[in-house]
C-alpha cells in the first residue's frame, strides 16, 4: 500500500506501519512517534477504522455490539488522543498570511455513515457507533478550534467496487439498490478522495464541525429499505439469520 501511494508524486516519502490496533491507544501512540520521527510531523489525520456486518437486534449479542463500538467509537477517540498534540503543533506551524487566514495543517477528518439519520434495520450497532463518531468530531471542533484545528466528517453513501458494498449487499440486489440512489448510480472511490482533498485544502479553511455527505442523496430514500433479499418487515419477522453477504455476524460474537 505504501509503495502504491508513493507513486502518486515523484519523490514522495511514504511510511507504512503495520499491526496498529486502533482499540489500543498505546499502539497508536507508537505509530505517531514513528511517523513524527521519520516524516517530521503530522498535518492531516483521517480516522476511518470501522467494523460492520448485518444482524437484527434479536441476533446481536452485547459482545458483537461492543466489538463495533470498540473499533468505530473508541478507535476514533484513541486516534484523536494519539494525534491531537501533533495536529496542534501543525496548526501553529502552518499559519499563513495568505487570503485564507486559517492554518494549512491541523486538520482531522472522521469517516462516518448516514445510517443513523433515519435508522436502518440490521445496522443498529453501526448506526449507534457512527452517531458517536459524528458527536466526537463536533466536540473536537469545539474544543480544539481555538487552537487552530478543524474537525469534520465525511459520510459516504454506497460506493461501487468497495469492500463495504461486498460485505453488506448481494450482487443480485445491485440494480435495485442503485435505483434508490436519486442520482441513479453508486459513488466512486475517487469522489470520496476528492471530498477528502477539499476538506484538507485551503478552500475549506473555514469549514469545521460539519458533516459532508457524499452519497448522491441516497440517505433521503433509506430507512426501512434493505434490498430485495431483506424486505422490511418480512425479513425481521422471519427471525432468519442473514445469509448471502460477506458481512455476516461472526457466530463467536
Amino acid at each position: 500500500m505504501a509503495r502504491d501511494i508513493a507513486t502518486a508524486r515523484p519523490g514522495a516519502k511514504v511510511l507504512g506501519i503495520g499491526a496498529v490496533d486502533v482499540r489500543n491507544v498505546e499502539s497508536l501512540q507508537r505509530a505517531v512517534e514513528k511517523c513524527v520521527s521519520v516524516l517530521g510531523g503530522i498535518d492531516y489525520v483521517i480516522a476511518g477504522a470501522a467494523g460492520n456486518f448485518l444482524a437484527p437486534i434479536n441476533q446481536l449479542s452485547a459482545n458483537a455490539f461492543k466489538s463495533v463500538m470498540d473499533i468505530d467509537v473508541l478507535g476514533s477517540y484513541n486516534t484523536v488522543k494519539a494525534t491531537i498534540p501533533e495536529l496542534v503543533k501543525s496548526a501553529a506551524r502552518t499559519k499563513t498570511d495568505s487570503a485564507s487566514p486559517s492554518p494549512l495543517g491541523g486538520r482531522i477528518i472522521f469517516v462516518s455513515a448516514t445510517l443513523h439519520y433515519t435508522g436502518t434495520p440490521l445496522q443498529t450497532h453501526v448506526a449507534v457507533a457512527k452517531a458517536g463518531v459524528d458527536a466526537l468530531s463536533a466536540n473536537v471542533a469545539l474544543e480544539f478550534g481555538p487552537r487552530g484545528i478543524t474537525s469534520n466528517v465525511i459520510a459516504p453513501g454506497p460506493i461501487g467496487g468497495t469492500e463495504g458494498m461486498e460485505r453488506l449487499s448481494r450482487k443480485e440486489d445491485a440494480s435495485g439498490s442503485m435505483k434508490r440512489v436519486p442520482v441513479g448510480r453508486f459513488g466512486t472511490v475517487r469522489e470520496i478522495a476528492d471530498a477528502t482533498v477539499y476538506l484538507f485544502s485551503e478552500a475549506a479553511g473555514y469549514v469545521s464541525g460539519t458533516v459532508l455527505v457524499v452519497d448522491g442523496a441516497a440517505w433521503r430514500t433509506q430507512g426501512s429499505t434493505l434490498g430485495a433479499g431483506f424486505e422490511y418487515p418480512d425479513f425481521l419477522l422471519s427471525d432468519h439469520a442473514v445469509t448471502g453477504v460477506k458481512g455476516m455476524k461472526n457466530s463467536k460474537l
